[in-house]
């Protein structure tokens, strides 16, 4: 169960997750439950669902503890600078700017992915544009066997299979004006004011995951409009500059990714390969 207070602490906000859904309970001052739906909640449980990995997340991106951080990273794959992907969906393509500048983890796992082949085949599960643009997300492995139904996805990720085990990364969102980004913790949690630089705009493409910060996979999401409240929870790591209108907004439960490939920046993208591998 979460728990969210108002500033002046006369309400409290307990929400409880169910394998059926979503329930919301507000307690007011005089004991009184009432049911609500908040907009900005439960926009972002549709994002995030109700999920729980077991992951560890202690670390927040400071000076003191960059260098370990860095090592605890440090087999994870990275884009140093940026890179273009085109995925078709439908037939028609879909051209992103994904951004290793800002968010070098992040953005090196979605290019090591779709340089796998991992997106090829797999449904867009989710898409959300009642009562209100949302988001359109895909990217769960499990889509790509058609047996299974839509409303049995969202929890899957990219097994490494060095390591036949989930790969996860660590949440990363980089403050304007920092030199570098905050890891493994929400801006909220970090105490961080500022605005992202990588902002929940139209368009955004960014990683979908569970509670824990540290739990994104292969999971992602495109913005169809702007998203301020998700600013400083979840990483954005690029954006649709081609196909957004024509196909993106275009595009329903069930669709698939026909292809995902890289056509400009791969040599940006850094793969750490261990000694006891090679």
């Amino acid at each position: 169960m979460l728990t969210f207070r108002g500033s002046n602490s006369n309400y409290k906000i307990n929400i409880v997750c169910l394998k059926s859904g979503i329930i919301i309970l507000v307690k007011m001052q005089k004991k009184i439950y009432q049911w609500l739906l908040p907009l900005i909640v439960v926009a972002t449980f549709l994002v995030t669902g109700c999920s729980a990995i077991s992951v560890s997340n202690t670390e927040v991106s400071t000076s003191s503890n960059q260098t370990t951080l860095a090592a605890k990273y440090s087999n994870l794959p990275k884009l140093n600078g940026k890179a273009i992907v085109v995925m078709t969906v439908n037939g028609s393509p879909i051209t992103i700017e994904v951004d290793g500048i800002n968010a070098p983890i992040t953005a090196g796992n979605f290019v090591d992915l779709v340089q796998k082949g991992v997106y090829d085949g797999l449904a867009f599960h989710r898409v959300v544009r009642q009562p209100q643009p949302f988001v359109v997300q895909g990217g769960d492995p499990q889509s790509k066997d058609p047996s299974i139904s839509l409303n049995n996805l969202g929890t899957g990720g990219f097994i490494d299979p060095k390591t036949s085990s989930d790969r996860y990364i660590p949440l990363e969102i980089k403050p304007q004006e920092a030199s570098e980004p905050v890891y493994s913790k929400t801006f909220e949690d970090a105490g961080i004011e500022q605005q992202p630089v990588l902002l929940h705009t139209r368009g955004a493409v960014a990683m979908a995951r569970s509670q824990p910060p540290d739990s994104a996979s292969s999971q992602f999401y495109f913005t169809l409009t702007d998203l301020p409240f998700l600013n400083g929870s979840y990483a954005v790591f690029g954006y649709v500059t081609q196909g957004m209108k024509e196909v993106v907004d275009n595009i329903q439960a069930g669709d698939r990714i026909e292809t995902a490939r890289i056509v400009e920046g791969l040599e940006n993208l850094t793969i750490t390969t261990n000694s006891s591998e090679s």
